[in-house]
């Protein structure tokens, strides 16, 4: 497994005892970053708001088991001392440290725990696949699985790994996620680049409706590529985040199933974005397709409350893809074949597909199923 050590210019590692993990990573570069819009944020996030307009970033330091969420000044206070904890073991400035955290809400940094598994990481620091598993492994918190991508163009690579799997529903980009590339990129055009990846994939992921308090993702471009081509790189960027996007989905706590939900022809993107994230967040949907129930009516009524306007009787809907893709509704008329529709909710994925007759625009949205696991997770998940 390979992301971000493909990244020249890019050392990890990462330590993981019970509950309480840390990993540093070590990169410099122009940085950009972007944030959950939560009003409850966190105070590592207010911090890390202010420090990368800098556009500068030479590596992060990131913990999990406690999200020093809703803690006030002090919580603040404990971010400045996180940054310059990570700066010291890395060898960097504490104004090019990125700080993140993940894990209970309303719960204070264990300073003296993250200043030992600082040490003990940054001496384990490498530049190697098995050094980006262990940062991976280190941020989980209920994933299930690690969360790699990788993109690769002709003279330049784009990697990245995350953690996410529950309080998915961004607005920003969700989770933490941590994306490097060797390509030489001004720092505003990276933010300008990373924005529109975000909205395009990470923006478009609904597990179950929460926003984080946490959410965060830094990407930092080394330059040891040079320059490169622009609508390439743009176009290799969003291809990474997508990658991290369906991951977390799949990922979702609980998940048995990953929910692609795609709309064509709206007048506006933003249009399709909104039907896309309406119906992969609609709890009946995804109870529906859990228990693989083609109750396709959901999907329409989703759509319905959207916000978007569109002509309800010129609406398409087909359920599955490729040879196994089912009309259910054809411009109004129903065509279901209900027994073709459940036999298309059987695999690990199920893909909606909207048509619309507004215009060209499309958008796409991914989530997962919810179960009875969910409830079990989260029931329990202080105790």
């Amino acid at each position: 497994m390979q992301s971000i050590c493909a990244v020249e210019g890019v050392s990890a590692w990462g330590i993981k005892e019970g509950k309480f993990g840390l990993a540093l990573i070590k990169a410099s570069g122009t940085g950009a970053a972007v944030f959950t819009t939560n009003k409850v944020r966190a105070p590592v996030v207010n911090l890390m708001a202010e420090r990368t307009r800098r556009g500068k970033l030479a590596g992060v330091i990131v913990n999990s088991g406690c999200a020093n969420a809703y803690t006030g000044k002090r919580g603040y206070e404990d971010a400045k001392t996180m940054a310059a904890i990570g700066a010291e073991a890395l060898g960097i400035s504490e104004k090019e440290t990125g700080v993140a955290s993940t894990g209970v809400i309303g719960r204070y940094l264990d300073l003296d725990l993250i200043r030992r598994q600082s040490a003990d990481v940054a001496g384990k620091l490498a530049h190697s696949a098995e050094a980006e598993i262990a940062a991976a492994k280190a941020i989980m918190t209920t994933d299930l699985v690690q969360k790699h991508a990788l993109v690769q163009r002709e003279g330049f690579t784009i990697a990245g790994i995350c953690k996410g799997s529950g309080m998915i529903a961004p607005n920003m980009g969700t989770m933490l996620s941590f994306v490097y590339t060797d390509a030489e990129v001004p720092s505003e055009k990276l933010q300008e680049n990373l924005k529109t990846a975000v909205q395009r994939s990470l923006n478009r992921v609904v597990v179950d409706g929460d926003e984080s308090t946490n959410d965060s993702l830094f990407c930092t471009a080394t330059g040891e590529a040079g320059r490169v081509p622009k609508k390439e790189f743009a176009a290799a960027l969003e291809e990474c985040c997508i990658s991290l996007a369906k991951q977390i989905a799949a990922d979702g706590e609980g998940a048995t199933k990953l929910i692609e939900v795609r709309v064509t022809g709206a007048a506006r993107e933003k249009d399709a974005e909104k039907i896309a994230k309406a119906v992969i967040t609609s709890p009946l949907v995804k109870s529906a397709v859990y228990g693989e129930d083609p109750n396709w009516g959901r999907v329409v009524c989703a759509a319905g409350y959207s916000g978007v306007e569109f002509a309800i009787d010129e609406l398409s809907l087909s359920i599955g893809e490729g040879e196994g893709e089912t009309e259910l509704v054809h411009k109004g008329e129903i065509t279901a074949d209900l027994v073709k529709a459940k036999a298309a909710m059987a695999g690990k994925r199920v893909v909606f597909t909207i048509i619309l007759e507004s215009g060209k625009k499309e958008a796409v949205a991914w989530g997962c199923d919810l179960t009875e696991k969910y409830v079990e997770i989260n029931g329990k998940y202080t105790t």
